[in-house]
């Protein structure tokens, strides 16, 4: 007979199929010893660029016993947001496939509290939080622990079977369970995703800088989008796929299943001139739910007017 630990691992792994996750794996709650001073360094060379929220709950970050009171597991999922069809880039300003549809926080968020209620009433009540992209969380950290896959040199979490063009999520509980292992890494020698970055944001095997990432620049950055950005940023308005769209594991992308991530008929048929004549009550009508609505108006028309420089 099993004991608790695997019985629980093993109804939640199933429980995470049913909602429509791709993948679950499971650690167990602690400090991130390996990622502590990598991390360090990153932010030290601010690599963060004007992220300046990362630097803050270092600890936290690195330990989710102390974001979690009490917390014994913490429990990796992934989520496809692979498009069935690619939006054309023809005579268009790109954005990235995890934005053609709604925001993935609230949808996410709410398939997991979901999940947990119904595990709740399987197993007896218990303490977590869910996650997803929204709090101090080392996600991919976690995930690469948990075994669903490795962090490839675009700093992506990657898995052999379904490549990387997934959200990940976490329930950092108190159940103790079964932990996984980590799975081995299969990138090798290629160097697709570093050649292809147009500004050179990966400055060396699995380490981003930032301050110079297409997606940083179109999202994150608050201030004008530096010069040295000038004719390099092919075409993407909000977010870039380059060095997920040249990885040869996402040829083993399949199409998601979730209906709330098809994109709406502007993004599939805007041009460019659409878009330069873009006003604000449009935009509030074509990304309501949108995750591009985290740029607001003034953020995206400052993008679109840089790439029509």
């Amino acid at each position: 007979m099993s004991t608790l630990p695997q019985k629980y691992s093993a109804l939640i792994k199933a429980k995470a199929k049913k909602f429509g996750f791709q993948n679950c794996g499971i650690s167990k709650a602690g400090f991130l010893e390996e990622d502590a001073r990598p991390f360090e360094n990153w932010l030290q060379n601010n690599y963060h660029g004007q992220m300046q929220y990362m630097e803050n709950y270092f600890d936290k970050r690195l330990d989710p016993t102390l974001l979690v009171e009490g917390s014994k597991s913490v429990i990796s999922l992934s989520y496809n947001y692979f498009p069935e069809e690619k939006i054309s880039d023809f005579d268009t300003f790109k954005i990235s496939k995890y934005a053609y549809g709604q925001d993935y926080h609230e949808i996410i968020k709410a398939i997991l509290e979901e999940m947990v209620a119904e595990l709740k009433e399987e197993i007896g009540d218990f303490h977590c939080r869910v996650f997803t992209d929204s709090a101090p969380v080392l996600e991919r950290s976690w995930a690469r622990k948990s075994g669903i896959g490795w962090v490839g040199k675009n700093a992506n979490l990657i898995t052999k079977q379904s490549g990387s063009f997934y959200f990940l999520a976490e329930i950092i509980c108190d159940l103790d369970l079964t932990e996984d292992k980590p799975t081995t890494d299969h990138c090798g020698t290629c160097r697709k995703c570093i050649d292809a970055c147009p500004t050179e944001a990966i400055v060396s095997d699995k380490i981003i800088d930032g301050s110079k990432c297409i997606s940083y620049a179109t999202i994150e950055l608050k201030n004008e989008i530096p010069e040295s950005f000038k004719n390099k940023m092919e075409d993407w308005m909000f977010g870039c796929d380059i060095c997920q769209d040249v990885c040869p594991w996402n040829r083993f992308s399949v199409p998601h299943h979730q209906e709330k991530f098809k994109p709406n008929d502007h993004l599939k048929n805007y041009r460019k001139q659409d878009w330069q004549e873009l006003s604000q009550e449009i935009f509030s009508e074509i990304f309501r739910k949108s995750p591009v609505k985290r740029t607001k108006f003034a953020g995206l028309k400052r993008n679109i007017d840089f790439l029509s420089e």
